[in-house]
């Protein structure tokens, strides 16, 4: 069984999957931590990426084997927005896939960006383990630098052993100069039903060239239990957004 505590910045932020991945996906819009404009109501972005290692907050949920990772989000030009992400893991006792449902908000004033949003983690083919995590997120700039702060709480629920998990983590992106790489770090706290005070971290690097980004990222945890899926290691990410 596999039970986890995990784009346009901001939504890629307030889902799991900024911290999912050793190196972040890359933003279809800037780097801003707002929606993109647009003069149409509704946009739609999809994109597909392939990482050498699924890791959510620290951990490796595909056995340390790559994962193929696709999303598709919609967004409104108030905020709202829907999106479903997927990954190929390691066998979760019935199936090897993994499906998340988002729906949530994303908005900014002046500097600072905020969001929420409620996420359902679905395993197709298994039974009583799907979840829903709530997540909320601030952000400004500091400099040319992006911080993110951001809580996922687990309500206590019947598939999480009715426990109740708690994760914070904060996050930061710089470019470097004029060049199409990114400086990317992390550093987050679990707490609850899937972990006890764990601790993951993430240092990386990621180059951004028209829709295709690729990164490389040295990922790690700490208070696992000696867990080996949550031994450091380099962790590569490549994707295209459409």
């Amino acid at each position: 069984m596999i039970l986890r505590s995990s784009s346009l910045a901001l939504i890629t932020l307030l889902t799991p999957h900024a911290w999912a991945q050793a190196v972040p996906a890359p933003p279809t819009g800037s780097d801003s931590s707002a929606p993109p404009q647009s003069a149409k109501p509704f946009s739609v972005d999809v994109s597909l990426g392939i990482v050498s290692d699924y890791r959510f907050r620290g951990m490796s949920l595909s056995n340390r084997h790559p994962a193929f990772q696709p999303s598709l989000t919609v967004t409104h030009q108030s905020g709202l927005y829907a999106s479903v992400w997927g990954s190929t893991l390691a066998d979760n006792g019935g199936d090897d896939v993994e499906i998340d449902l988002v729906a949530g908000y994303a908005g900014q004033t002046g500097s600072i960006s905020y969001g929420a949003n409620a996420t359902y983690y679905t395993y197709p083919g298994t039974s009583g383990l799907g979840y829903v995590e709530l997540f909320g997120t601030l952000g400004t700039t500091v400099g040319p630098a992006i911080v993110n702060a951001t809580m996922g709480y687990v309500p206590s629920q019947s598939s999480t052993g009715d426990r109740d998990n708690v994760y914070f983590g904060i996050d930061a992106s710089t470019p470097l100069g004029d060049t199409p790489f990114t400086l990317l770090g992390s550093f987050g706290i679990e707490d609850g039903a899937f972990a006890s005070a764990k601790r993951d971290w993430s240092l990386g690097i990621r180059a951004d060239i028209g829709r295709f980004s690729a990164g490389m990222a040295y990922v790690g945890t700490a208070r696992t239990g000696g867990d080996r899926l949550g031994n450091a290691s380099a962790v590569a990410s490549i994707s295209c957004a459409f």
